[in-house]
């Protein structure tokens, strides 16, 4: 459909809510929306399009046609644009990258020595769970710094099956354990330092501190040293705890924290995690400047936390969303709780809204800086080639000893970084000798002829071609775009006495030295290592591959299909090479399996002194 097209048809839309879903011309889906009145918001994607940001302006370009589904209610519109989102992940809705539930820590107490385990969810299996803790990183990092503080075991034995069998582990030699498994201290103990353990899960540092401290100063006073000075180091160990993996906030349980903020280019989605009044864990998603920023936070909140499955009791928000409360209500209908949305305006709330603003800010800005830095790389190696900024490169190397398993890279940067998923990797064929300027030539010819053809994968153009190796392999990639009739900016990247690219050629012999300019010359200087790093890389798999089966070519009785299945059932060719007559009896014919078995032992024998 044309736009005008378009724009008629979101004229006639209802006044009523519902979700559109857009889609191109391949039919596939790029937008899902949610509206209160179809008709005015699906219009305005069609009306005013110079006051959209270049995202909104490329995907509205990019629409065929669209379709709405009218809801009954706007909760309705609000489930069915979860659901349709998660099920097409549309390319220009913002989309978390790691859409992972909360992991929890569960302990059986119904065991007699309970063990700490990571779960994803909880289950109705009557063991008690604590958290979500937010990342798995997170999560695993308070077990163990829990594990060793209060010295629990943290191996694979079973208690109290595995106690007085075998020796103490590392672990209790490096007192990071009590030595369970040799009977050391009783069940009694072990429980209660389980017990201990369950309150540092539910963040009562103090509680557990003032534990010790009395156990400390009892066997003080009943001249136990030794359980004293034991005592004091955990005691130092919980305190020190506290400090280190936690930063206290007095008054919060249970809570997250959502900052937002945005840098020139980018936007950042923070959400900083509390539980028991501590500071577990921030997460956050960076992504280029939105629309609404209302509508970008909005669609985040909803991914986070119905791909978690629990909500927390309340989150803190740093500006009012207009389907808050449809929100709370389908979360309480996920997941049976219903999280108290807060726009806090003064306080301690406040306070902690703008300490989420700003880490969002800083995300945002330290990716800004970085893609900055890229941006401004490309420009500068643009003005120096005297070409425009070159925002695809494409760069070629060839790779092969005297004339052996002859292979060529292409690796691909946009944007000043590499795109690995467009590298590809080509098998020189019909050349025997080494010659690098038949193998480049055939290389850019079966590159371009699949771009001329559309082919998928090669459908891209490039703005600037960088050749490994001097102005000769340029002239040669030159003249086979000029075959097809192709016109490309072409460079070959010359070499220092440390392999290093030192200056760029032109086919014409003019040489631009980027050795001044540190950031060209490290930029450069990394396409060229990726390059030759993949070419090399295909080169020894193949190389790796025809050695290990050449050595099975000269056997008789030894086929194409028999050297595969040998291969496949001893898995190396040194594992053939030992194995025994009645070992290659048991999978080969008897007189093929004594040809293998003599080929290698004579092999050896020869070789003997």
């Amino acid at each position: 459909m044309t736009h005008d097209e378009l724009k008629e048809k979101a004229l006639s839309l209802p006044y009523a809510p519902g979700v559109y879903i857009m889609r191109n011309k391949d039919d596939k889906v790029i937008y899902v929306g949610k509206a209160k009145k179809l008709k005015n918001r699906v219009t305005q994607y069609f009306q005013d399009t110079a006051s959209h940001t270049p995202k909104t302006r490329i995907m509205v370009s990019k629409i065929d046609r669209f379709e709405v589904i009218v809801a009954a209610s706007e909760f309705e519109a609000l489930v069915l644009e979860c659901s349709l989102i998660k099920r097409y992940m549309p390319k220009y809705n913002i989309l978390l990258k790691d859409d992972k539930g909360y992991p929890f820590v569960r302990l059986d107490l119904k065991q007699d020595y309970p063990r700490m385990s990571m779960v994803p969810r909880i289950s109705d299996d009557g063991a008690t769970y604590y958290g979500p803790f937010g990342s798995r990183g997170v999560t695993q990092s308070i077990m163990e710094a829990i594990t060793k503080t209060l010295k629990l075991p943290d191996c694979a034995r079973e208690f109290p099956r595995d106690i007085g069998k075998g020796r103490p582990c590392l672990n209790y030699h490096m007192k990071q354990c009590a030595g369970w498994c040799q009977g050391l201290s009783t069940m009694v103990d072990y429980r209660s330092r389980i017990d201990q353990a369950r309150q540092l899960l539910q963040g009562n540092y103090k509680s557990v501190a003032a534990q010790i401290r009395e156990q400390m100063l009892a066997a003080a006073d009943a001249l136990n040293f030794e359980l004293a000075a034991s005592l004091r180091d955990r005691l130092n160990a919980v305190e020190n705890l506290s400090q280190k993996q936690l930063v206290t906030t007095a008054g919060i349980a249970d809570t997250d924290v959502v900052g937002y903020a945005q840098t020139e280019t980018k936007a950042c989605f923070a959400v900083l995690h509390f539980s028991g009044g501590n500071l577990l864990d921030k997460e956050y998603e960076v992504f280029p400047l939105p629309d609404d920023k209302h509508e970008a936070v909005s669609s985040l909140l909803k991914q986070f936390y119905l791909s978690r499955g629990l909500p927390p009791k309340r989150v803190l928000l740093p500006f009012a969303l207009e389907d808050a409360s449809l929100f709370s209500e389908l979360m309480e209908q996920q997941s049976g709780r219903k999280p108290k949305l807060i726009v806090p305006q003064r306080g301690n709330n406040m306070q902690l809204v703008e300490l989420a603003i700003k880490n969002a800010y800083e995300e945002a800005r330290r990716l800004t800086d970085k893609d900055e830095k890229h941006s401004a790389t490309v420009q500068l190696l643009g003005k120096m080639l005297s070409i425009e900024p070159p925002m695809r490169i494409e760069s070629y190397d060839i790779s092969n000893i005297s004339g052996t398993d002859i292979v060529a890279s292409m690796v691909v940067f946009e944007d000043g970084k590499p795109k690995k998923s467009e590298y590809k990797k080509f098998r020189i064929e019909g050349l025997s000798d080494q010659d690098d300027y038949a193998s480049m030539c055939q290389v850019i010819l079966r590159r371009f002829t699949h771009f001329v053809s559309g082919d998928k994968g090669f459908d891209a153009a490039p703005d600037l071609l960088l050749i490994d190796g001097g102005v000769n392999h340029a002239n040669v990639a030159l003249e086979a775009l000029r075959s097809l009739d192709l016109h490309f900016p072409v460079f070959g990247m010359v070499k220092d006495d440390r392999h290093r690219t030192r200056a760029l050629v032109t086919p014409d012999g003019l040489e631009i030295s980027i050795d001044a300019n540190q950031t060209v010359f490290s930029f450069v200087g990394t396409i060229q290592e990726e390059t030759h790093r993949f070419a090399i890389t295909y080169h020894r798999q193949l190389r790796s591959k025809r050695l290990r089966y050449s050595a099975l070519d000269a056997i008789e009785g030894i086929g194409p299909k028999r050297k595969e299945d040998l291969l496949k059932h001893f898995k190396s060719l040194t594992a053939i090479a030992h194995a025994t007559l009645p070992e290659l009896e048991r999978f080969l014919p008897k007189n093929t399996a004594r040809a293998v078995y003599e080929h290698f032992h004579k092999s050896s024998e020869e070789t003997d002194p």
